[in-house]
């Protein structure tokens, strides 16, 4: 009965996570539509310019307790407690000492008009401390459709706050405004639906006795953090603000299709894998079904945007963003399988290895930066060739420590994950034949992807694939229930 009840909330996180990204990422195409139309690159520019102090201290607040709570099977009211107030204690710290040096930022930029927007923007992360034990307890519970309304709503009235003071004028006030209004309503949203409450006992022992294990989580986050903004200012700097425009038009169109999967992986995997550490065979049984799921769902639909991807640009953008497609196509070819290596890191994460964690995140992105700063020379495509290429060849090591720590022989997880991958591939490669001598970019755009969901959805069924027939089984379940 418990074994049925966790695959029941795994295949149903799943799915809940996988929904609530999509429309969440729709939602914010829409409203960033929208705003384009009231603001100027300039407005963007001067948020962007902040981005990475205000995500820097997020993740110095949360200081990975959500994924150490999540880790204990049963974790005690003293333990909530100390992380809230230790969390709290933080996020005020952190808030004053950017608040003083908010106008060293703004000498460092040239731009003094950033010293108040960088003291409303950093109340984000101030606010983030009231509610991260709250997500921790839905994270933990896998309270996934709790936390999809919370993430939902928050997303809908910030971003009607947005477009209001957009339309009245208020420029780049109208982004930092969204920006705070989202966190704020995502921490009320969580207050409501968690049924925790702190308590006024001032015990923080509990949370320094999982600061080994969460500190770990946390530079891994901060290498991550560092890695995601830092990229495109090497590229500015080396071949100017238009490849710089080329390469994040196309990585938002990645990130936005690869984050909609990579959520119903984050969701549901750590806390369901904690859950069940402790039967080896058992374990191994969950992360396999997972891969599987994960490949079965990544593989076509990143790699069939890759397919698609200069149709959609073309369409999107026009011709002064034909250069985007090539790299979009490339970028989903690592887009395919972000998943599967989130999916790897929270194996570590849930058999209480976080230095693993932090040690192939930390050698990987060594890794991309030094292949980066030495194929500059050779030019921008060199350099994202290598980017896609190295962090595909980097699932051996994650494969690695998963056998280490697990058992999991390499010769499973190509079994798992090979025939997906043939799969999509034998796929694409009809589509492409298929639709060659079509010239219209919408007709061939529409064309690509009914023939690929037809031939994909039909090889899958006369395959016999278990995973498919499961996620049809559980999806008309659903629709029965409600």
């Amino acid at each position: 009965m418990e074994q049925k009840s966790l695959k029941q909330r795994t295949a149903g996180g799943m799915l809940w996570g996988g929904f609530s990204n999509g429309l969440m990422q729709l939602i914010a195409a829409v409203f960033g539509l929208v705003l384009l139309r009231y603001l100027t690159p300039n407005d963007y520019g001067k948020v962007a310019m902040l981005n990475i102090f205000a995500a820097l201290a997020n993740a110095l607040q949360e200081s990975g307790f959500m994924a150490a709570l999540c880790n204990r099977r049963e974790p005690t009211h003293e333990e909530y407690n100390a992380v809230f107030w230790f969390n709290l204690l933080v996020s005020a710290s952190l808030y004053v000492i950017l608040w003083f040096c908010a106008p060293l930022i703004a000498d460092f930029y040239e731009q003094p008009e950033l010293i108040p927007l960088a003291r409303v923007l950093f109340l984000g992360f101030l606010l983030s401390g009231l509610g991260t034990v709250q997500r921790a307890y839905l994270f933990g519970h896998l309270m996934v459709r709790q936390t999809s309304i919370c993430s939902i709503t928050a997303m809908l009235l910030s971003g009607l706050v947005g477009i209001a003071m957009a339309v009245k004028g208020f420029a780049y006030w109208a982004i930092v405004t969204q920006a705070v209004c989202f966190v704020l309503i995502t921490q009320l949203m969580a207050w409501f639906f968690s049924p925790w409450r702190p308590t006024l006992r001032f015990n923080l022992k509990p949370a320094w006795q999982m600061f080994g294990f969460s500190s770990k989580l946390m530079l891994t986050n901060i290498v991550n953090i560092c890695n995601l903004h830092a990229f495109s200012v090497l590229l500015g700097k080396f071949f100017g603000d238009h490849t710089a425009g080329i390469y994040t038009n196309a990585k938002k169109w990645n990130d936005m299709a690869s984050g909609t999967i990579n959520s119903m992986v984050t969701s549901v995997a750590q806390p369901t894998l904690a859950q069940v550490t402790d039967d080896i065979g058992r374990y191994q049984h969950v992360f396999r079904k997972m891969l599987r799921f994960v490949c079965f769902v990544s593989f076509p639909a990143m790699l069939g945007l890759g397919l698609v991807a200069q149709e959609f640009i073309l369409i999107a953008g026009g011709e002064k963003w034909r250069e985007s497609g090539l790299i979009l196509s490339l970028l989903c070819l690592h887009g395919a399988f972000v998943p599967i290596t989130t999916l790897y890191s929270n194996l570590t994460i849930s058999r209480g290895r976080s230095d693993v964690n932090m040690a192939c995140t930390v050698g990987q992105c060594l890794a991309v930066w030094a292949g980066l700063i030495l194929l500059y020379p050779y030019g921008f495509l060199p350099m994202v060739i290598y980017f896609v290429a190295l962090n595909i060849a980097w699932l051996i090591i994650w494969q690695w420590f998963a056998w280490r720590l697990t058992g999991l022989s390499f010769a499973d997880a190509l079994r798992d994950v090979m025939p997906f991958l043939v799969f999509t591939l034998v796929v694409l490669a009809l589509t492409w034949w298929l639709t060659r001598g079509i010239g219209n970019l919408w007709l061939l755009l529409l064309s690509r992807i009914i023939i690929a969901a037809v031939l994909y959805g039909g090889i899958m069924w006369l395959s016999g694939a278990k995973i498919m027939r499961e996620a049809i089984h559980y999806i008309i379940k659903l629709r029965i229930k409600n």
